[in-house]
């Protein structure tokens, strides 16, 4: 138990002063809790001897009500600072948290670490916080008032402290084992909490196509089954330490029947006298009371443990390196975009191998070929959402990985096919391109993009607040505010998954007019579902099996035989259909 709470004073940082401060107060308090015994036991000694006087009485009454004022003010300064120490902490963990996951490599959020990330902020972070920061001062003082009832049983007869003393060693013994099964069953009950919170995640995400696919009853068992396994393990916890709780308590009632019986017997014997006897019989039903306390709360201590792990975990993942310290160079009429030998893998197996290429300055570069030949990973890798296994990707003739994020991304924008917009004002999306813009710049941007007549139409206009993902639009609308959003920006390169790829026939020509002005001036790698964008492109790469197998214009590729040629014939038969 002590490495616990050694691990919560570590993992406070700038707060553990703070939360010393509350177990001193919460020491103050035990001593203030137990000196009524104290005042008791010297009444009943004066009164025994006959000795008493209204002078004692006035003053073991006068130092009662100081006792309890002063356990009062004890108890209220230990909450204030250790809740106020748990809240503060955990506000600044979650913004450090947030601040760690920006710096993370994209592969993260695809890995099955959604329902992790979600699970630690909404239950890990929460129980800490909440529950067990406003019991470790109290389980402080369950401590300290178990060393104090001891050292009062062998103050009154080393005989019944012997008692006290083995016992509540007994009880610590038992305890540890408790302790011990606990933090095994805690480690499971939060990893089933996770897999449980990525099920709700993956049910209300997918909603829409598991009603289309009349698959309601079956994803619906899936959901069922996490709830029951979540019930399993919690049941599973309780379950298991109520036999260490059943056999604390027996030892609790055993030691107290004894030490009840060994005080009789002794005063009748002549050997502890009636006041000593009194005063052992004033606490012995309370004596295991702040040990029983202790370990009654425990439990809470061992799932902080559990929390403490998982939290952890998710800080210890290891970041996309940011050391760079080169600005990115100016414009060359060379070079603006260099792959160069560029090898990648999400895990094992490598998706991309020995790819090379070049992009000119102000020129649109395609990537066409089949689905999962690597075209998603070349942009993504381009924006440094990874960072690459061998070789290296070079903007200006500067490797990107020499360059800071922040300053990286100063220069490049992106539109993809799956826009997300937050829930806020229409305004506050458009103007993260750009968050010092002003108001007129934001219009202009918008009517750019072909989108101010639609957002004027709303019934608050811009300050028109969207559902969460722009769930509150069509997939039209939410294409062009994103377009707004990056001709805010206005970056040098822009990384386009051809975004009228999968919108209706209406917003289509709205979206590729307001494609037109976003890439005009710009570099451009486009990831190329159409025809008429991939003629219209300076250089066609044609990517397969993570290798570049065909480069050129569209008039050169059309003239030999290969991947490039068969797509385009299949487009032309199939009247335009956008690849998959």
């Amino acid at each position: 138990m002590l490495k616990l709470f050694s691990r919560i004073l570590k993992f406070s940082g700038k707060y553990r002063s703070r939360i010393q401060w509350a177990f001193l107060f919460s020491f103050l308090k035990a001593v203030f809790n137990k000196m009524p015994i104290a005042m008791a036991f010297f009444v009943l000694s004066r009164f025994y001897d006959r000795s008493l006087t209204p002078g004692d009485c006035l003053i073991a009454g006068i130092a009662l009500v100081a006792f309890v004022a002063l356990e009062s003010v004890s108890q209220l300064m230990s909450d204030r600072l250790q809740s106020a120490a748990g809240y503060m902490m955990f506000a600044d963990k979650r913004i450090e948290l947030g601040a760690h996951l920006r710096r993370m490599p994209m592969g993260y959020f695809t890995a099955g670490n959604m329902g992790k990330i979600s699970s630690v902020l909404s239950t890990d972070m929460i129980f800490v916080e909440e529950i067990a920061m406003s019991t470790l001062a109290n389980m402080m003082s369950y401590a300290l008032s178990s060393v104090l009832m001891c050292g009062f049983a062998l103050f009154l007869d080393i005989r019944l402290g012997a008692v006290t003393v083995l016992v509540s060693l007994a009880a610590v013994c038992i305890a540890g084992r408790m302790n011990r099964v606990s933090l095994e069953e805690a480690a499971g009950r939060q990893e089933q909490s996770e897999k449980l919170t990525e099920a709700v995640l993956a049910f209300s995400e997918g909603i829409g196509i598991i009603k289309s696919y009349n698959m309601l009853g079956e994803k619906s068992k899936e959901l069922t089954e996490n709830f029951r396994r979540s019930k399993g393990t919690s049941l599973r916890f309780e379950e298991s330490m109520t036999p260490w709780m059943r056999g604390l308590n027996l030892l609790y009632a055993a030691g107290m029947t004894l030490i009840f019986a060994l005080a009789v017997w002794l005063e009748q014997s002549g050997e502890l006298s009636l006041p000593y006897m009194l005063g052992m019989l004033l606490v012995v039903f309370d004596i295991f009371g702040p040990l029983k306390a202790l370990y009654g709360e425990s439990a809470g201590l061992t799932v902080m443990n559990s929390c403490l792990d998982r939290i952890e975990e998710v800080f210890h993942e290891a970041e996309l390196k940011d050391e760079g310290r080169e600005h990115l160079a100016p414009k060359s009429l060379d070079t603006e975009i260099e792959f160069e030998r560029v090898t990648f893998s999400y895990g094992e197996e490598d998706v991309l191998r020995d790819v090379s290429f070049r992009i000119k300055p102000d020129t649109m570069t395609a990537l066409v070929g089949p689905s999962g030949g690597g075209k998603t990973t070349i942009a993504s890798l381009l924006a440094r959402f990874w960072d690459v296994k061998s070789g290296c990707v070079k903007v200006r003739g500067r490797d990107i990985r020499e360059i800071p994020l922040s300053g990286l991304m100063d220069h490049v924008s992106m539109v993809f096919q799956r826009v997300y917009l937050f829930r806020d004002t229409i305004y506050n999306n458009i103007s993260m391109g750009k968050p010092d813009a002003t108001r007129e710049e934001v219009y202009e941007a918008a009517k750019k993009a072909r989108c101010y007549d639609f957002i004027m139409e709303l019934p608050d206009g811009f300050e028109t607040v969207v559902g969460e993902g722009g769930a509150t639009l069509s997939g039209g609308e939410k294409q062009r505010i994103s377009i707004a959003r990056c001709m805010l920006k206005d970056a040098d390169i822009v990384i386009l998954d051809e975004a009228t790829a999968s919108v209706d026939a209406d917003n289509e020509s709205y979206i590729q007019e307001a494609i037109t002005r976003l890439v005009r001036g710009k570099t451009v790698l486009v990831i190329a579902h159409r025809l008429n964008t991939i003629r219209a492109a300076d250089q066609i790469l044609v990517v397969s099996g993570g290798r570049i197998t065909q480069r050129g214009t569209h008039e050169e590729l059309m003239i030999e035989d290969g991947i490039y040629k068969d797509f385009v014939r299949i487009r032309q038969e199939s009247a335009g259909w956008s690849i998959t």
